[in-house]
């Protein structure tokens, strides 16, 4: 008589799946099946449901079943380790010792913390004859096993995304053990992953000081550092590992990462290449190669660096957005049915469906098919929008903010603060509006340096407590030691000339900051006519950041938060800003290059004149535009989407002519 059933516990999925972990752990898998076979549509099709299915079946020697099972969850999670460990004792159960070896190595490749997957390889590779690669298992078994178990469970954990689980077990660990330089490791790479960089690089900080010779600790902490931008100090993590090991070719690649975050891309495009020539298997480093060659205008071999990135599955869909992302590539019949066919398959995730979006609205446009290119475009907003969680309605306090603390009382009372240094110039505004543009005129003047979109002015920010409320408690001197350090940490990006450009754009935010602690400091505000300029935005894939840009409520609403601090700026620093606006400066280059120039107090050079034949990196979208002479294309580009924009234009409302407004209109 079949044992009675037990019953589901009502709605609550994680004691129904314990349960049915329980059954499969003594061996009741028929049980266990029954007990999946009434969960709801939902539950049943869960990672978790299919995976013990699959078990349960296999164990049922039901292989054929379990492989269907296996594919339904590969289809829906192909980056679970566990489910290719599961194909893999499968095809061991049928014999078919070929693809078993095949399939454990696909699991372990996903999670190097396998320790079941790293064993059945080890003996799969003997009975193969592959003495080796056996060699090579039994290391990685024999590492696996000087750890201890909460480690190798809470890392396996982290590689099948769940990062909630590994850090309950990592901090259960600690309590017992107290400071743990692979737990801390874990912790930070934990927070890594949840885009928690602070509290990663406190963590991985600590790691490396707890075991200052753990290579990959080092490593994990030099990544963190480069993504809070800190490239100087990264530069100076890895020179020291790589005096202990000089072949990290990890390493090397995070240095030319660095090198190329500051602006060094000759000698990062020598190491991307070195990299990529030894052999090692990180398909990242095409992108990254490719970027730095875009960046020097070598625009062939980034296409090149770009379509090996896009030959490998890992990096297909941010390799043909790289493509798209150069302005000027034009995708071939198949390239597109193939991106369509993968953005449409229910197989792909969230991370590969954006960036083809975005590469099919690129696409779609520039063959003339424009409503199917605003369909891509308004799909991959809508995917952006709702990963980012953006709310608009931050920006719009912090504004009210900058205007309430920022009167012309307050700066008056602080008159002479900072470091009376001339030598930036600050370029803001919104992303394409013209920034690079007028960047690329003033980098081609023999006494200006330019830069990157430096991200210096936000670390300053970041420094001071309720910003920016908290302006009206900084001391004069903490405001001289803020533009000091501003000078001091932009050193690295110079190279000795007397004046330098911060092209970041959203330093418009921060326009009461820059003049209070570096007073002499040039700010020119760079604007495009609303509808140009937006629609530009909605169809940018950014690397990082400006997450108000993908949704057409989210950027309408920035633009008038930005004329209205703007205006503000103007009120209350009379002058202070010099207005430029992109569309003037296509109908007269010359003109508002000579007005742009003596504003800065710079004299006239025929060079400016001649941007386009200026020979220097360019990190931002418009890197090729600024090569070419001026480029009318973005003046009415928008008009081609006319018909789904109404939306917009009703969102601007006045701003769609109080952007044309002079700085002495009052408000």
């Amino acid at each position: 008589m079949e044992p009675k059933r037990p019953q589901l516990q009502g709605d609550d999925d994680s004691v129904n799946l314990a349960r049915i972990r329980e059954l499969i752990g003594k061996q009741r898998y028929g049980e266990a099946l029954a007990e999946i076979a009434t969960l709801g549509a939902r539950l049943a099709e869960s990672r978790e449901a299919l995976y013990l299915t699959a078990i349960a079946q296999r164990s049922q020697k039901l292989g054929s079943a379990a492989l269907v099972t296996l594919e339904r969850l590969q289809l829906k999670h192909p980056h679970f380790s566990r489910l290719y460990e599961e194909r893999g004792h499968c095809l061991v159960a049928m014999n078919d010792m070929p693809r078993a070896i095949e399939a454990f190595e696909r699991s372990v490749s996903l999670n190097a913390a396998l320790l079941s997957s790293w064993s059945r390889l080890e003996g799969l590779y003997r009975n193969a004859g592959d003495s080796r690669k056996a060699a090579a298992a039994a290391e990685q078994i024999a590492t696996l096993r000087r750890l201890p178990a909460e480690i190798v469970e809470a890392g396996s954990l982290f590689c099948d995304g769940d990062l909630d689980g590994a850090e309950r077990v990592v901090h259960k660990y600690l309590s017992k053990a107290g400071r743990d330089a692979e737990a801390l490791r874990l912790l930070g790479r934990i927070e890594h992953r949840r885009n928690a960089l602070d509290r990663a690089e406190r963590l991985l900080k600590e790691a490396v000081e707890l075991a200052p010779t753990y290579r990959a600790a080092r490593v994990d902490y030099a990544r963190v550092l480069i993504d809070r931008l800190k490239y100087a100090q990264a530069r100076e993590e890895l020179a020291g590992l790589l005096k202990l090991d000089p072949d990290n070719k990890d390493a090397r690649a995070l240095e030319a990462t660095a090198l190329a975050g500051i602006g060094q891309h000759a000698e990062a495009i020598e190491i991307f290449r070195g990299v990529l020539a030894s052999g090692q298997s990180w398909p990242q480093v095409h992108l990254l190669l490719g970027n730095s060659l875009k960046a020097v205008g070598r625009q062939p071999e980034a296409i090149e660096a770009y379509r090996a990135a896009a030959a490998v599955p890992a990096t297909y869909s941010d390799g043909c957005w790289s493509l798209a992302n150069l302005k000027t590539y034009r995708f071939a019949a198949e390239e597109i049915e193939r991106m369509r066919a993968i953005e449409a398959s229910p197989a792909a995730s969230l991370s590969d469906r954006i960036p083809l979006c975005f590469s099919l609205g690129k696409a779609f446009e520039d063959r003339g098919e424009y409503e199917t290119s605003w369909r891509y475009y308004e799909r991959g907003n809508a995917l952006k929008h709702a990963q980012s969680g953006y709310d608009p309605q931050l920006v719009e306090l912090q504004t009210q903010k900058q205007i309430e603390v920022c009167s012309p009382e307050f700066f008056a009372a602080r008159s002479g603060s900072g470091v009376a240094d001339p030598a930036p110039i600050f370029v803001v505004g919104l992303p394409r509006s013209g920034s690079t543009l007028i960047e690329q005129i003033l980098a081609s003047h023999s006494k200006v340096e330019g830069t990157l979109e430096l991200h210096d002015i936000e670390s300053l920010v970041r420094t001071i407590g309720d910003y920016p409320a908290g302006l009206a408690g900084v001391t004069a001197d903490e405001l001289r030691k803020l533009g000091e350090r501003y000078l001091s940490d932009t050193r690295a990006y110079r190279k000795g000339n007397a004046f330098f450009i911060d092209k970041m754009p959203n330093n418009f935010r921060h326009v009461g900051l820059i003049h209070l602690i570096l007073p002499r400091a040039r700010i020119v505000d760079v604007r495009r006519e609303p509808m140009a300029c937006c629609f530009s935005n909605l169809k940018q894939l950014f690397a990082r950041g400006q997450e108000f840009t993908y949704s057409i409520e989210s950027i309408a609403r920035y633009y008038r938060s930005y004329l209205r601090l703007m205006r503000h700026w103007d009120v209350v620093l009379p002058g202070r800003v010099l207005h430029v606006t992109y569309e003037d400066i296509v109908e007269d280059v010359e003109a508002n290059v000579r007005r742009l120039l003596q504003s800065c107090e710079l004299p006239f050079e025929p060079e400016c004149l001649e941007y386009y034949k200026t020979s220097r990196s360019v990190s931002t979208a418009s890197s090729e535009q600024v090569r070419q002479p001026i480029f009318r294309g973005g003046l009415s580009q928008w008009r081609h989407y006319e018909p789904w924009l109404g939306p917009l234009k009703e969102s601007l409302g006045d701003a769609l002519v109080r952007y044309r407004e002079p700085p002495s209109t009052p408000r």
